[in-house]
């Protein structure tokens, strides 16, 4: 299997909706612009947020075993995907891209 490197690009936050319709919470999405993971035979990185993780995990376990080619030709690079948190407040953009080496 290859290891594949998740990359948090963009994170964007929209406190006009969470005005309307979110319950203030205390805590939030930790994650950076930036950051990177590394995941290791399909696994979820150590610190990577559940819920990212939920969003991201067909793409990351289908690239680690060596697919890729989403959807008819969508990325520049084959062996990777540009995938979204389920966050709808604060949405992170995550590069996913295979690691050459297994």
């Amino acid at each position: 299997m290859y290891k594949v490197k998740i990359t948090a690009v963009r994170k964007a936050c929209y406190p006009d909706l969470m005005e309307i319709y979110e319950n203030p919470i205390e805590h939030a999405c930790d994650i950076t612009e930036g950051q990177t993971f590394i995941s290791i035979d399909g696994k979820k990185p150590e610190g990577l947020c559940d819920s990212a993780w939920e969003s991201i995990e067909r793409f990351v376990k289908d690239l680690a075993e060596g697919g890729g080619n989403f959807f008819d030709g969508w990325m520049k690079n084959p062996h990777s995907a540009m995938i979204s948190c389920n966050d709808g407040f604060r949405p992170v953009s995550f590069y996913l891209e295979r690691i050459e080496d297994h």
